[in-house]
């Protein structure tokens, strides 16, 4: 199924002058205009001068549309590229889930694919360190299915409360408005339950080649199930065809300055040549009886679940094939959200999923409008009524005519054919509570595992210069509490960080 299209339709013509294949030009409500280039205007017999006049609907027009052309950019997220693209199902998986585009083998869905940096505004550098997002909206026959990905495996925090200040402390400083690498620390010296993933980020993937080599981490756990009401716990896992490559810190900084759209380039690039970059789409997959005594919390998603116990089960392939023909249109317009779900997959008790399914499309609606999801890169492929969804700015789908705009019509009965059960859902009994999740030495363990590793592939060097040259640049006790914070992972990492910043721990 090839991706929507975005042509305008406008046909070229022969102009009067011989030259050929102009495009007719007219105001925005189709006016015919000879030269959109002139301006009406009184001329001064002196020359040189002019008094424009506020009959020119062209100049108004032009004028009045451009400091308007702007929307509020993403408070994360804001710099990425784009591809449109297909998956392709390659193994049965239809034993656990029932989603339409995930059980007939060798089906095809056209997708949507966002990748993007975190921390920085629109026009900040691409081969920063950071956490790279991975989003993508599969169009299916029974609604559209977003992924809202990392490249990490897990994430800095658990507590949804915590996000927007997370974001902060990456962020400008309020006073200075420059990255301020104490906020940083600090925030995460008293957030110690991130550690596992500040090994990941300051390791060897806190910069990849390009973004055609990087993971696609789900984080969270996901429930996939049929409508007999059975159902699994996944994480999903997209990995990248050609390998996932990282890119030196040296020349990472050096691109930066000499290149800051060198990823976005890249993708593009590729795609154009025809080289185009794939992921291959794998679950893991635990049965909720194992969850209930498994050695870690499946709902905090600053954990994995090792590979050992829970291997990689291969499900389909992702291709990215057309580069976008308007990015703005196309990709800056584009929302996705965890909460975008067809039957067949569902939500699990990670409170941070539960929190993101609300706020990912709460701030699509303010970035874009209410009626975001008409725009033909966010529009379902599937037939969508939903009438009690109307009105508002942005509205382009006919709002459903007189069709009544409220529950339980007897004027249009209601229903859909092909209507799954929801996935089983957990029962629930308790009490209202405040509740923050406490820093444990748990939380040390599977950042332990991780340095271990680092030891066997060569890598705790790495990791050691890059946290060097960040956190070196803050002040004493910031500094010394951080180092404190990684010697509770392995003494030797605390004494090598502590030498390097001449940091008594």
């Amino acid at each position: 199924m090839a991706p929507p299209n975005f042509e305008n339709g406008v046909k070229a013509v022969n102009g009067a002058d011989g030259h050929e294949n102009y495009l007719f030009s007219t105001l925005a409500e189709g006016r015919p205009v000879e030269d959109p280039s002139t301006t009406l205007q009184i001329r001064s017999r002196y020359g040189g001068g002019g008094l424009a006049l506020l009959a020119d609907t062209a100049l108004i027009e032009t004028l009045a549309h451009f400091p308007r052309e702007r929307i509020p950019e993403r408070v994360v997220h804001a710099k990425a590229a784009g591809a449109w693209g297909e998956f392709e199902v390659t193994h049965d998986i239809s034993d656990i889930t029932d989603a339409a585009f995930l059980t007939v083998m060798g089906k095809k869905t056209p997708c949507l694919c966002r990748l993007s940096t975190v921390g920085g505004e629109k026009g900040s550098a691409d081969t920063v360190r950071d956490i790279r997002g991975w989003a993508l909206k599969l169009f299916t026959e029974e609604g559209n299915q977003d992924f809202v990905f990392n490249d990490l495996p897990v994430f800095f925090i658990r507590d949804p409360i915590k996000f927007p200040s997370l974001n902060r402390s990456h962020k400008r400083h309020p006073q200075t408005n420059i990255p301020d690498p104490n906020r940083f620390w600090d925030f995460h010296n008293h957030n110690q339950e991130g550690i596992h993933c500040l090994m990941q980020l300051f390791g060897n993937r806190g910069v990849p080649e390009s973004v055609r080599n990087i993971n696609g981490f789900g984080n969270h756990t996901y429930k996939v199930g049929k409508e007999d009401g059975s159902f699994k716990y996944i994480k999903f896992h997209f990995k990248p065809d050609d390998g996932s490559k990282v890119m030196p810190a040296a020349r990472a900084a050096e691109l930066a300055g000499t290149d800051p759209d060198y990823h976005t380039r890249d993708l593009y690039e590729a795609i154009e040549r025809g080289d185009y970059p794939s992921w291959t789409l794998y679950f893991q997959v635990m049965d909720p009886k194992e969850a209930e005594t498994y050695r870690w919390n499946i709902f905090d998603m600053t954990k994995i679940w090792p590979h050992s116990d829970y291997p990689l089960r291969p499900v389909g392939k992702l291709t990215l094939n057309k580069n976008p023909q308007n990015y703005f249109q196309e990709i800056e317009q584009a929302a996705f959200s965890p909460s975008t779900m067809v039957p067949g997959i569902a939500a699990s008790a990670d409170i941070m999923l539960q929190a993101r399914m609300f706020s990912y499309p709460d701030a699509a609606r303010y970035r874009l409008g209410p009626n975001y999801q008409q725009f033909p890169n966010n529009k379902p492929l599937s037939q969508v009524y939903a009438p009690f969804q109307r009105d508002g700015p942005g509205t382009i789908n006919g709002n459903y005519g007189s069709d009544p705009d409220y529950i339980r019509s007897q004027f249009k009965p209601l229903g859909h054919p092909r209507y799954k059960k929801d996935i089983a859902h957990d029962m629930w009994v308790g009490e209202v509570t405040s509740y923050v999740s406490e820093v444990e030495e748990d939380d040390f363990e599977q950042a332990r595992m991780l340095w271990r590793l680092m030891g066997e592939h060569d890598e705790q060097k790495i990791l050691i210069e890059n946290v060097t040259g960040h956190l070196g640049k803050c002040q004493y006790d910031i500094k010394r509490d951080a180092i404190r914070c990684f010697a509770r992972v392995d003494p030797g990492l605390g004494e090598a960080l502590a030498k390097n910043m001449d940091v008594e721990i």
